[in-house]
């Protein structure tokens, strides 16, 4: 018989790995959370800037909020709440139009509900993934994952080939962990070896991503010509969409900040000229100043901002599902589940229910197994 799936290694500290370990440890399974990043996040991640008179300013670059329809996720963002960890952004959105210079599709308050994290996104990820009964490692890249068919056991190991633990389960919540662009990249195949689960393989071959570039702008004063906190962009092959994110619960007011994201088309033209390798910073001075160019071809009234900066987002966002039914990829033999956002739908909803269902497929073969 196969051991009891009692130590679980999770690859990856984004919504989707934080809310499995939170309800694999909520289950007395013990559980070890590896971050290649200096902090938990993933698309939720929420980024620190230093100006050069030494202000400190705070962005959420990735997932800038995010709501549900689901009552499993309904159920845990009132969790959430009580813990202080999320708040309600009580806002109105809508759309900007290129060719008419308006705003339109202007949504009511409270018609559809967002959600951010308080004080940044990744405060969610941060609580869950310091829940007892789990030990979180950052700054460690998994490097390669062994199975023993004879010890029915899973041994890890670092990009430089330490021994990181021996574990009954493993749950991949991170794509590089499998994914060939991890190849394209480093130039080193993914740590888990797709052959050992050839029933996952064809699923997971390959899961397609949306590149995008962020632009983090803080200005001295409001943007009072605009009358929204959040829109998205209609008639620009540029940008997408701007978040206000001084205007949310439980930031700083000290300066109006702003995120914008670039259009996967933008980010797919200069990853095609550049390649896949990390932007130099004199690429990304020149890539902050096309997306801020073309803020200002909307005729509204923005003024020049005290911090500029862009960032590429070159895998973070998926373009498909590729497990909408299961909402994860579960190999019961080895205890091996793949969960993200990638699994369910491209979006933080989707990644908290694939986390969740990830979490449950490992708990109900422990409990088949006593």
């Amino acid at each position: 018989m196969n051991p009891i799936a009692t130590k679980v290694a999770v690859i990856g500290a984004g919504i989707s790995g934080a809310v499995c370990a939170s309800n694999l440890a909520k289950n007395g399974i013990s559980v070890t959370v590896f971050e290649s990043a200096r902090g938990p996040g993933g698309r939720m991640s929420r980024r620190r800037e230093i100006t050069e008179d030494g202000r400190e300013l705070y962005f959420d670059h990735g997932a800038p909020c995010f709501s549900t329809t689901n009552t499993e996720v309904e159920d845990m963002i009132k969790v959430w709440e009580a813990r202080g960890l999320i708040a309600e952004w009580k806002q109105n959105f809508g759309s900007f139009d290129y060719i008419t210079k308006q705003f339109v599709n202007i949504e009511k308050e409270g018609l559809n509900k967002k959600y951010v994290g308080i004080p940044g996104m990744n405060s969610i990820c941060r609580a869950l993934c310091s829940d007892p009964g789990i030990e979180s490692k950052y700054g460690v890249t998994v490097g390669s994952l062994e199975w023993s068919e004879n010890k029915d056991l899973w041994s890890l190991k670092d990009k430089d080939g330490h021994d990181l633990g021996q574990f009954n389960g493993v749950v991949a919540s991170d794509k590089s962990t499998f994914s060939q662009r991890f190849t394209q990249v480093s130039g080193k195949p993914p740590p888990l070896d797709l052959s050992l689960t050839p029933g996952l393989a064809d699923i997971v071959k390959e899961v397609p991503v949306r590149p995008c570039f962020a632009l983090m702008l803080a200005f001295e004063n409001p943007l009072s010509s605009i009358p929204l906190k959040g829109f998205s962009f209609e008639n620009s092959e540029v940008l997408k969409w701007a978040i206000c994110e001084s205007s949310k619960p439980g930031r700083s007011t000290s300066s109006e900040r702003w995120v914008l994201h670039s259009t996967e088309q933008y980010a797919e033209s200069i990853i095609a000229r550049a390649g896949l390798q990390k932007p130099s910073n004199a690429a990304l001075t020149e890539i902050a100043e096309e997306l801020f160019q073309e803020f200002q071809r909307t005729g509204l009234d923005i003024s020049l901002p005290f911090f500029k900066k862009a960032h590429r987002w070159g895998s973070a966002f998926p373009a498909t599902s590729v497990s909408k039914n299961e909402k994860c990829i579960w190999d019961a033999h080895k205890k091996l589940a793949i969960c993200g956002d990638f699994c369910v739908s491209p979006n933080v909803q989707g990644a908290i229910l694939s986390g969740f269902t990830a979490a449950a497929s490992i708990f109900s073969e422990t409990v088949s197994r006593l």
